[in-house]
């Protein structure tokens, strides 16, 4: 049997990547792991300016979670160019680029900054759950014409694989995926964060600076399968699957709703070297279940 999937037209020793924002831009965590051992990397987002991100505390735990309101700090994309894209450019393994912005010029402004320092990464992922400042700080992801526009505008900038990160929290996932689509994503990946809020009953202040934050880890997992599920239904492009992944089960549960590929979060920071784990359960399952390749159980849930 085999876990190498072949993803718009990109092949993927295994199906398991790791998530923006959990595994910083690679090399610092690579004295812990193998990292071309795994699927994919996904970096930290990066934005066209440098940005220290919000107050702290900006991280809390919660049961089966947490919660997170980071501020999308990073190096900006001048630095990641000459600092980080090197260190990338070595890794044997597929890399993706995860871009953020808070109007639709920063986020061309900044893939075109990449395009042009050149580099080996496969492709781009569009962070579209950040405040659109021209829309009146609306996320981007929460409105079709916004996600489709930025989608074209991105489509005609480059001919790596082009990735809209969706967002839980709007009124209908399947719409915003459908017009990435329509926009010319090669896939899209879901989800994000769900917007969350803890609250300290003692002082009676909330436990992030900005009151409330994205909400990561285990008790997400059945939001992000339901929301890849809904998606599957009616785009043909492929999916990644996110949220709450924490072991094999979880992966192939989001992989039978109809993810091709699967992120793992949170989890990196309990275990940093979880994706390369993992990677023995998917085979003896594949093994158990006589299952050739492991892409043959994509969208494959018996429903009632």
């Amino acid at each position: 049997m085999s876990l190498h999937i072949n993803f718009c037209g990109t092949s993927f020793s295994t199906p398991v990547l790791v998530a923006s924002g959990t595994f910083g831009y690679g090399h610092e965590v690579s004295n812990l792991v193998d990292v071309n051992k795994l699927g994919g990397i996904v970096t930290k987002s990066v934005t066209l300016n440098p940005r220290e991100g919000n107050p702290p505390p900006r991280i809390f735990e919660t049961p089966s979670g947490m919660l997170n309101s980071i501020g999308l700090a990073n190096v900006g994309v001048e630095a990641f160019c000459s600092v980080k894209i090197p260190f990338l450019d070595k890794l044997n393994t597929n890399v993706i680029i995860n871009i953020a912005g808070s109007t639709q010029d920063e986020y061309i402004k900044t893939l075109e900054r990449i395009e042009a320092n050149g580099g080996n990464h496969i492709g781009y992922e569009i962070n579209i759950s950040c405040p659109n400042v021209k829309e009146g700080g609306m996320a981007f992801g929460v409105h079709n014409h916004v996600t489709e526009s930025l989608t074209k505008e991105l489509r005609k900038r480059t001919n790596r694989l082009l990735i809209l990160k969706l967002s839980p929290n709007v009124t209908n996932i399947q719409d915003i995926a459908q017009s990435a689509e329509q926009g010319g994503a090669d896939a899209v990946s879901a989800i994000n964060t769900v917007v969350g809020m803890s609250i300290n009953i003692n002082t009676r202040k909330p436990n992030l600076h900005t009151n409330a934050g994205g909400l990561s880890g285990p008790a997400i997992h059945p939001i992000a399968v339901a929301n890849v599920f809904k998606i599957y239904q009616v785009v043909k492009i492929p999916i990644i699957g996110i949220g709450g992944v924490s072991n094999a089960n979880d992966i192939i549960e989001l992989m039978l709703a109809g993810a091709s590929l699967v992120q793992i979060g949170t989890s990196n920071f309990a275990n940093s070297n979880l994706g390369v784990e993992v990677c023995k359960d998917l085979t003896q399952y594949c093994q158990q279940k006589n299952i050739g390749n492991i892409s043959d159980i994509v969208g494959k849930v018996n429903t009632y």
